[in-house]
C-alpha cells in the first residue's frame, strides 16, 4: 500500500506547527514539544513525517552551533554503549577476543581494529565508525 502526499493535510501542519529557523531557547523549546508531540502520534501519515524531519533537522542545527560536543574517541564510545546495554567485558569476549584484549581495548591500551570495530558495530547494532 503506497500513502500518497497530502499537500493539503502537510499545510495544515505547517500551519499549527510553524517550522522556523530557531534563533533563542523558547523557539528551541517550543520545536521539542511539537517534536514529542509528533512522536506521540501513532501510524504517522507522510505529512506528519515530513514536519516531524523538518523539525528534528532545525533541531538539529541549532543544537549544533549552540551546544557544541568535543569528538568521542573509540573507546570512550564503546563505554557509553557498554553501560546504556548493560554489556560487561565478559560479553565482549567473543566479538574482541581473549580478557586480556578486551580489557586493554576497553581501558584504551589498544586500539580498536577494523575487524573488531565491524564486530562490535554489529554487536551493538550501529555503524562500525563509531569505534575508528
Amino acid at each position: 500500500m503506497t500513502l500518497t502526499f497530502d499537500r493539503n493535510s502537510y499545510g495544515q501542519l505547517l500551519v499549527e506547527f510553524q517550522p522556523q529557523v530557531i534563533s533563542s531557547e523558547a523557539e528551541y523549546d517550543r520545536a521539542l514539544e511539537a517534536v514529542e508531540k509528533l512522536m506521540g502520534c501513532k501510524d504517522h501519515t507522510p505529512e506528519q513525517a515530513a514536519i516531524f524531519d523538518l523539525l528534528v533537522a532545525l533541531i538539529e542545527t541549532y543544537e549544533t552551533a549552540n551546544y557544541p560536543m568535543d569528538p568521542s574517541t573509540p573507546q570512550e564510545m564503546l563505554e557509553h554503549l557498554m553501560e546504556s546495554a548493560g554489556t560487561r567485558q565478559a560479553d565482549l569476549v567473543g566479538i574482541l577476543g581473549s580478557k586480556g584484549v578486551v580489557s586493554e581495548v576497553v581501558n584504551g591500551k589498544r586500539s580498536i581494529s577494523k575487524a573488531q570495530a565491524k564486530a562490535l558495530g554489529e554487536f551493538f547494532h550501529v555503524s562500525p565508525s563509531l569505534f575508528i
